[in-house]
């Protein structure tokens, strides 16, 4: 039997005949609910007893299990008895939901808007109006108090409230005003908040002859936010009010439908008259992927996967200089020192560099730079702290951004200086302490971008300083580069940038102090549920449970992870806390006998803090020692703010505790 489920309102299942399946009671629904949320990952028994009950009763484990055994017979009445399950399994301490990815409505509902994005207007207005039929009522609907759900509710929510505003773009776009106005009014009197439903109201109002009507939708937004929440409106709302009023050509609808004609004949045009083995396509190709990079999602893997392809079919041709221009062309800002694809960026590498031996020496210096900006950019993250054994660090990367810039600066290119310095950012992490000068990089970049109408530098710029400035404990000043950030993203259509600023607004919530646990715990929810599907693994992978940690460890609790718990990359950092939690100490020295030394990235301080706050617990001198030494530089800093997204605090206090936990063992 395939079984569907329901999230988009109340949680039910479906058997293949579209009956619906009896879940028994609240708690049997709330396990089936939780492990939805998991998305097919494990969710310990201890979680789901924390989760279903506020104060366990002395059986909660077992009242768990016969929930499960209860939820197995509904949803596999066929399957023989002591028979493992193939639906809800058991895995290591927990359970979990193999459901596949078309089975749940909430995940098709996610595709569809995604799909939606990249259609035509009359085919995403399809895709749309038949996903937001799915929905029967609130997200997760008897569950509106439950903490777990909190994140996914609003994420989810947040979601449906973007695709009724793009399915009323896509109306205006193929000229059906008047079928949006109903919806729109609709939407704004539930969500008065949103300004981009306002705009598309007053806008849809102008294209229907009602030119008063549409004023006064923009004024009634502008004195709900000003009364309201105290602010005035954005860019948009008054750009629109303005061009209303000088009845702007672009506001037609024969203008507004124009965009994509003028699209599909220039790219008919490009196909009929450049011949389909010529070398200006691949340029061309790099081009519209570095745009394509910067919408996020599906679209930066996408672009990520063509580019390589892209390079490997310049290499073919065997024209070094032609190669040099594919190669450089894609100078997408990066913020992550952690690459998404490690064996793409290898191979980009390899490439630039194969490149590099191959143009005539003295010539074609901006493609050099190009190059070895290139190098920089895929090479960060991987030149590791000098190891114990003695090999010596990988010094390509800083060579390389070190002679881009002196090129783009003798050559006073703007664009190519933008470029560079991006490399040089990515590898000012040869110690601890260096968020000054990462933030004279960022105010160079603002300067330099703003000079010279760089969008996506000024950004980049805006994110680099809000990273530092978060290090250095200034969030007054983070705020501000938080601010210009998100404005700017929203004038250049940049959705990325809001996953580092809602990131960066959870990890204030945790420095200063002010908000209670949960409370942030449910900020970093909810920033967790906006990488999803951001097309950004690099920074993706265990994030979560080590930002959770490491606010678990500032508020002095204990590790509230197992062995199932995946903290990707930051594993070995992070499994000492989850020894130490279950009282297995001989293991935790062991551990760190084993701890390799961490990445030179964003995120240096704070590893090494969590290597000091364990070998302190266990007495590891060797560790304390060198976490000492390395953490040192870092002491004005806060641990991991650097990143703008987690923190252990000051890594002052952490030398002090170094200190005294050393002097007590001599």
């Amino acid at each position: 039997m395939q079984v569907a489920f329901g999230v988009l309102g109340p949680v039910v299942a479906w058997d293949d005949a579209g009956g619906a399946i009896a879940l028994k009671g609240p708690r049997h629904r709330a396990v089936l609910a939780r492990l939805i949320v998991a998305r097919r990952r494990v969710v310990p028994v201890t979680r789901l007893v924390e989760d279903l009950w506020a104060d366990p009763p002395a059986g909660a484990v077992g009242a768990v299990r016969t929930f499960v055994a209860a939820l197995r017979r509904a949803l596999e009445p066929q399957r023989p008895p002591r028979t493992p399950a193939r639906l809800l399994v058991t895995e290591g301490p927990g359970y979990a939901l193999h459901a596949e990815p078309g089975t749940v409505d909430a995940w098709r509902f996610e595709q569809a808007v995604a799909a939606a994005a990249t259609l035509p207007p009359k085919d995403a207005l399809a895709r749309l109006e038949e996903a937001l039929g799915w929905w029967r009522g609130p997200a997760y609907a008897e569950f509106t108090d439950e903490t777990w759900a909190r994140a996914e509710r609003s994420r989810l929510g947040e979601l449906r409230l973007h695709a009724v505003e793009r399915q009323a773009e896509a109306r205006l776009s193929l000229g059906l005003a008047a079928e949006a106005v109903p919806d729109l009014d609709a939407h704004v009197a539930e969500h008065p908040w949103r300004e981009d439903a306002w705009r598309l109201l007053a806008l849809a109002l102008y294209r229907t002859g009602r030119q008063g009507d549409a004023l006064a939708v923009l004024r009634r937004a502008r004195t709900l936010l000003i009364e309201q929440l105290g602010v005035d409106p954005g860019p948009g709302l008054r750009r629109l009010e303005a061009d209303i009023l000088d009845h702007a050509r672009h506001l037609d609808p024969a203008f507004g439908q124009s965009g994509g004609l003028v699209w599909a004949q220039a790219a008919a045009a490009y196909d009929r008259t450049v011949a389909s083995g010529a070398r200006a396509r691949l340029e061309s190709t790099v081009g519209l992927l570095r745009n394509l990079a910067v919408t996020g999602g599906g679209g930066l893997e996408a672009a990520r996967q063509h580019r390589v392809a892209a390079i490997a079919a310049a290499e073919e041709l065997g024209d070094a200089e032609l190669t040099a221009r594919v190669i450089g062309a894609y100078d997408v800002p990066a913020i992550w020192t952690r690459v998404d694809d490690p064996q793409q960026a290898a191979t980009v590498v390899a490439a630039a560099e194969r490149t590099l031996a191959g143009l005539p020496p003295g010539a074609h210096e901006a493609a050099r730079a190009r190059l070895l900006a290139t190098i920089a950019l895929e090479s960060r993250g991987t030149q590791p702290q000098a190891p114990r054994a003695g090999s010596t660090p990988n010094a390509r990367g800083p060579q390389a951004a070190r002679q881009a810039e002196q090129i783009a600066r003798r050559l006073d290119d703007p664009a190519l200086l933008a470029f560079a310095l991006n490399g040089v950012f990515m590898q000012t992490f040869h110690r601890a302490g260096l968020a000054p000068r990462r933030d004279a990089i960022g105010t160079e970049l603002v300067a330099l971008a703003t000079r010279n109408g760089l969008a996506t530098s000024e950004v980049l710029g805006h994110l680099i300083r809000l990273q530092a400035r978060s290090a250095l404990a200034d969030f007054a000043g983070a705020d501000g580069h938080a601010a210009a950030a998100d404005h700017l993203a929203e004038r250049h259509e940049l959705p990325l940038v809001g996953v580092f600023t809602q990131w960066y607004r959870a990890l204030r919530l945790a420095a200063t102090g002010h908000a209670p646990a949960a409370e942030v715990e449910a900020a970093y929810q909810d920033a967790a549920a906006r990488l999803n599907g951001a097309g950004m693994p690099g920074l993706e992978r265990g994030l979560l449970p080590l930002a959770l940690l490491c606010l678990r460890l500032r508020h002095a609790k204990p590790a509230q992870a197992d062995e199932q718990t995946d903290f990707g990359p930051y594993e070995p950092w992070a499994r000492p806390f989850v020894l130490l939690a279950h009282h297995r100490t001989d293991e935790v020295t062991a551990a760190l006998r084993q701890l390799p030394d961490p990445p030179r990235d964003l995120l240096f301080e704070a590893m090494w803090c969590l290597a000091a706050r364990a070998a302190i617990a266990v007495g590891d001198r060797e560790t304390m020692e060198r976490a000492y030494t390395e953490l040192t530089p870092a002491a004005a800093e806060l641990a991991g703010a650097g990143s703008g997204l987690l923190t252990l605090g000051p890594v002052s206090e952490h030398l002090d505790d170094l200190a005294t936990a050393l002097r007590h063992r001599r």
